[in-house]
């Protein structure tokens, strides 16, 4: 069994007891969290396709860990005019380990 969920403005595909890395949450180590936007879910009785999501489903998961992804660099420049700027940026992100997909 599957599900694609949204959290932030991005979708993860989601099964029971994968590890997916999420935009940041408010949430300590170990706690539960829940996702409620369910897009889509799939098993073995087929794809159901929420519009835009399914009503009453929901996964949760287990906080692991929070940290930053690897540091990405901008550089910006324009010729002959002295111009030049460098950015760098890292992007947090929370760890969670996905534990039951459930109201399919």
């Amino acid at each position: 069994m599957y599900a694609i969920i949204k959290s932030g403005d991005k979708q993860f595909r989601a099964q029971p007891g994968m590890t997916i890395r999420v935009p940041s949450l408010a949430a300590e180590p170990g706690e539960q969290v829940t996702f409620g936007d369910v897009l889509l879910a799939g098993g073995e009785e087929g794809v159901q396709v929420g519009a835009p999501t399914l009503a009453g489903a929901s996964v949760t998961g287990e906080v692991i860990r929070h940290g930053r992804e690897k540091k990405v660099i901008t550089f910006k420049w324009k010729r002959r005019k002295n111009y030049r700027l460098k950015k760098g940026h890292r992007q947090g992100f929370t760890e969670v380990r996905i534990g039951e997909i459930r109201g399919l």
